[in-house]
């Protein structure tokens, strides 16, 4: 059949029925699906090749089936269209990507929001007052941690623990007032050495932050005192011990001096180290503390600048005399 009838059957709607040279009966055009009347129009050139002439010879198809459909596959046909998101698709994925940037500020706004009780700050201050006087160290061993700057913390740390950082808390159990976990004798005694110029008021902030200083000092670096005989006695300290000093810096080595309490070869630096010495200074400071307050004071001196650590919220929860700042 000749190019120019199979090209007028075809704009007519129809297809030839060829059975020669091996081709199948074409389909109609209803039937081809989203086969473009052009790709038809091109399948039918390339049937019939150019003789040299300039004729055209009935032949093979230029390309195999094989080889359209792997075209098509390849490449696509110009024009065809893309399938692009469903309105409910992009519906979802909003709302999906609205939620996610929901949660993020939520947990930026809590995590922003949360902070010590507003007594810390208070504690703080009067702290740093307690520290200026400079009969705070440890005699003779001068060892100053609770007012050294880098580890004060552990003053409004204790505090908070046994008292809610109270100044005028009264433990009708056992007797204690005030800041430290300590009878109103005990704190006397340790306020002697302190030089006051007027007599021990464990109601004062600035006078029992300064007992609380001394007697954390004396644990940590031990003490000399004078026995009833009038002989000095040295009263050793956390520092005193070889295994303790491991610990803390790392080193068991110790340093030794006549009339002295041991002290560790190294200073205390690293947080680690510091955790550690403040559960033993807490055990040592609270008599019959169990091990895990001894822990929560770790934790939170560790914790001093981020209040924000679950398990500073925690412990907060915890303490019966604090309410947690949200």
């Amino acid at each position: 059949m000749s190019l120019e009838r199979e090209l007028a059957q075809l704009a007519h709607g129809t297809q030839p029925r060829r059975g020669q040279n091996g081709h199948p009966p074409r389909r109609p055009l209803d039937e081809l699906g989203d086969e473009s009347a052009a790709d038809r129009m091109s399948a039918l050139f390339d049937e019939h090749e150019l003789a040299d002439d300039g004729g055209w010879t009935c032949g093979e198809p230029a390309y195999a089936p094989e080889e359209r459909t792997a075209v098509l596959l390849t490449h696509g046909r110009s024009g065809a269209r893309r399938r692009g998101l469903t309105r409910t698709q992009k519906v979802s994925i909003a709302a999906a990507v609205a939620a996610a940037v929901v949660t993020a500020i939520a947990i930026v706004l809590f995590v922003g929001k949360a902070s010590w009780p507003p007594s810390v700050s208070t504690v703080e201050d009067q702290a740093a007052k307690a520290c200026q006087n400079p009969d705070v160290q440890s005699e003779p061993g001068q060892v100053n941690f609770a007012c050294a700057e880098a580890t004060r913390k552990i003053l409004w740390v204790f505090a908070l623990m046994t008292s809610g950082n109270n100044a005028n808390f009264r433990d009708p159990e056992t007797g204690r007032v005030g800041l430290e976990p300590i009878t109103p004798s005990q704190g006397g005694q340790v306020a002697w050495s302190l030089n006051f110029h007027h007599p021990y008021d464990p109601t004062n902030p600035i006078d029992s932050l300064a007992v609380a200083a001394r007697a954390i000092n004396n644990i940590i670096g031990g003490a000399t005192v004078t026995a009833a005989d009038g002989s000095p006695v040295v009263q050793p300290g956390l520092e005193s011990h070889p295994a303790n000093c491991a610990r803390y810096t790392g080193s068991a080595e110790v340093t030794s001096r006549e009339g002295y309490p041991r002290l560790c070869a190294r200073p205390v630096t690293s947080p680690a180290g510091q955790a550690a010495l403040v559960a033993d200074v807490y055990q040592k400071w609270v008599v019959g503390a169990p091990p895990r307050q001894a822990q929560d004071a770790a934790v939170l001196f560790a914790n001093a600048d981020n209040p924000g650590d679950p398990r500073v919220q925690a412990i907060l929860k915890r303490l019966p005399h604090v309410r947690p700042s949200t």
